[in-house]
């Protein structure tokens, strides 16, 4: 699985960008905010149809400008495809694969597997549930089409629970107290197939992340990552109708998959609360390498990886075991500088020199 070209035209910072990438190692150096991350973002959208930073359509698009276009050409299994994204300001974006318009965002799930790794990764497990829970989904949706189909449906009827919530609150008519029971149902339906599904990602990131952690920490420290739904022992439609009475009064449905979490254990201590910020940011570039590694089993192929200034924020041993751990996959890199990589001994097949917008290749 690779990334072969990468055209931008009015994306970012970016007036006109053609850029083609080697099967193996791209490095992207310069100094900040010259446009590096903008090009991983770019790759990453074409493939997840979402910013890694959670940016807004409109706010992607060329200051000044209506409209942005990507297009991106991958390859899986012998097979090319071409995507072409187009960012609009004012209306959804509109995606089409090998020039045939698609009607579903989803359809684009699964083409290809991109696992993006940048500096905020390293608190995703001090920051708060929302940023798991978005990394377990992301990975689920690039995995499985089913899963991705119940999300949608489940944050569907989620907003609808909320707004006849807020219509209740008011003192809605008796019928929509009668349909708030309709929807339960469906959020029932969708929610436990969600939880299901966690749980058995949960179960297989476990069988990696173990090894993983043992030799970043020099044997020192095990992980265990265990899934915490937010209804605790109660099952999720027993939860609902016990909770129903304060999802009115807060006017928001506060229980389901929506409001779940992953804790992460080192021994009985949970890392989240009272680990050093040396044990998160290993257990989070654990995280991302056992990603890594899920994705070849589930795939049998290697994802494209995406890492943004990653380096800088590691030191020497756990740079050491990340770059030992990409040999062989097709990495697009970003950094400041490339000494770190020379130091490293590090094969550099493509060297770009990014500034102002501007893409220089070197090699």
């Amino acid at each position: 699985m690779k990334v072969n070209s990468l055209k931008l035209k009015n994306f970012r910072n970016y007036d006109l960008l053609n850029v083609e990438f080697d099967g193996s190692t791209n490095i992207f150096y310069g100094n900040n905010a010259q446009g590096k991350t903008n090009i991983l973002e770019a790759v990453y959208l074409s493939g997840t149809t979402k910013s890694h930073r959670g940016s807004k359509d409109r706010d992607m698009i060329r200051f000044g400008e209506d409209e942005s276009h990507i297009e991106t050409v991958v390859e899986k299994n012998g097979i090319s495809y071409q995507i072409d994204m187009h960012l609009k300001k004012n209306s959804p974006k509109g995606i089409a694969i090998n020039k045939m318009p698609i009607r579903k965002a989803s359809e684009l799930f699964g083409i290809v597997n991109l696992v993006f790794f940048s500096p905020e990764d390293l608190n995703i497990i001090k920051n708060g549930p929302a940023e798991r829970r978005r990394f377990i989904d992301l990975e689920l949706s690039q995995l499985d089409k089913v899963y991705l189909n119940n999300l949608s449906n489940y944050n569907r009827i989620v907003n609808q629970r909320n707004r006849l919530l807020k219509e209740l609150s008011f003192g809605g008519k008796k019928e929509l107290s009668d349909t708030l029971e309709i929807w339960e149902m469906q959020m029932v339906q969708y929610g436990e197939r969600l939880i299901a599904r966690r749980k058995e990602f949960v179960a297989q990131i476990n069988e990696i992340i173990a090894k993983i952690h043992q030799k970043l920490t020099g044997g020192k420290e095990s992980l265990q990552i265990i899934y915490e739904p937010s209804t605790g022992d109660l099952p999720f439609e027993q939860a609902l109708k016990r909770y129903r009475d304060r999802d009115l009064r807060m006017k928001s449905t506060t229980v389901g998959p929506h409001r779940d979490d992953i804790g992460f254990l080192t021994g009985d201590m949970d890392i989240r609360r009272y680990g050093s910020q040396g044990q998160q940011r290993t257990a989070a570039l654990s995280l991302k390498l056992s990603e890594i590694e899920l994705v070849r089993l589930a795939t049998h192929d290697t994802p494209i990886l995406l890492l943004d200034d990653v380096l800088s924020e590691l030191d020497k041993h756990r740079q050491n075991y990340l770059l030992d751990s990409i040999h062989d996959i097709q990495t697009l890199i970003t950094c400041t500088g490339v000494e770190d990589f020379v130091n490293h001994r590090f094969s550099i097949n493509k060297v770009f020199h990014v500034q102002n917008g501007q893409v220089t290749k070197e090699n």
